[in-house]
């Protein structure tokens, strides 16, 4: 057992220091610094270049990293994507957002929703109903929303570097769901940038013929991972739109508070 609770700082001293050392060298690998190599390590963490060698081997023998023997760099390996899809899936992730969909839920009286990407989709990954009920007899866990139609994708793919959505989108057909469904390229990059602009999107019977959606990127580490929305029968969201923007801007918030990592601990302040 440690002597200590806590260390001169007040933060919690970690249980095992080995196993600290490794996570936080785990946690550096991000968009912007994507590999890492000996030296790398023991400049930002201090340690000696042998230690930094050997948490970087041990987290490659166990697949959670992948050298480069031309480069002796490291980058993310497959057991980090397994983990994730893991957490995905069996409900991890949903377990982080529900108590933020629950809260706004029940503050505005609509149905809130989570939503991922996948490809050239939002895959819903929790939903809370709001208190005229279900919007669908059957759950909205799971389903998939098209990039081009609705609030809920439109909040994701327009925060997307134009060349990446294009990419995405263009080249391809895309389905008509109603009268209201935009499938003009010219016309869906408009409403792309009005997401930019406001930080937020609407839409009404572009995907559900009765549904209307406000929906607001959520960010981690400046980086769109997906969407919070706010949906419900059009008759009902439309009046309510203005006075929604605030909280469903402030829900998403919360979310990607949520979903952001501890800052590796001892890493070099910059």
């Amino acid at each position: 057992m440690t002597s200590g609770i806590s260390s001169a700082s007040g933060e919690p001293r970690p249980p095992l220091q080995t196993a600290d050392r490794v996570l936080s060298v785990l946690l550096c690998f991000d968009r912007e610094r994507p590999e890492w190599g000996v030296s790398d390590v023991s400049a930002e963490f201090g340690f000696d270049k042998s230690v930094a060698q050997r948490l970087l081997a041990s987290l490659a023998h166990r697949g959670f990293l992948v050298s480069d023997e031309r480069t002796r760099r490291y980058r993310l390996g497959p057991a980090v994507w397994h983990l994730s899809r893991v957490w995905e899936r069996d409900g991890g992730l949903a377990g982080l957002v529900l108590p933020v969909l629950r809260q706004v839920a029940e503050e505005v009286g609509v149905g809130a929703l989570f939503a991922v990407p996948d490809g050239v989709h939002m895959r819903c990954v929790a939903t809370v109903d709001g208190a005229a009920g279900p919007l669908r007899v059957q759950g909205l866990a799971g389903e998939l929303y098209p990039a081009h139609a609705g609030a809920t994708s439109r909040a994701y793919f327009g925060m997307l570097p134009a060349g990446d959505r294009a990419a995405l989108l263009y080249g391809r057909p895309m389905a008509r769901f109603g009268d209201h469904t935009v499938t003009d390229p010219v016309a869906l990059e408009e409403r792309f940038a009005e997401v930019r602009r406001n930080g937020y999107a609407y839409s009404e019977g572009e995907y559900d013929p009765e549904t209307a959606a406000l929906a607001a990127p959520v960010v981690v580490a400046r980086r769109t991972v997906g969407t919070l929305s706010l949906a419900g029968p059009q008759g009902e969201l439309r009046p309510r739109r203005a006075e929604l923007v605030a909280p469903l801007l402030a829900a998403a918030g919360e979310v990607g508070a949520a979903l952001t990592p501890r800052p590796p601990r001892g890493a070099r302040r910059r």
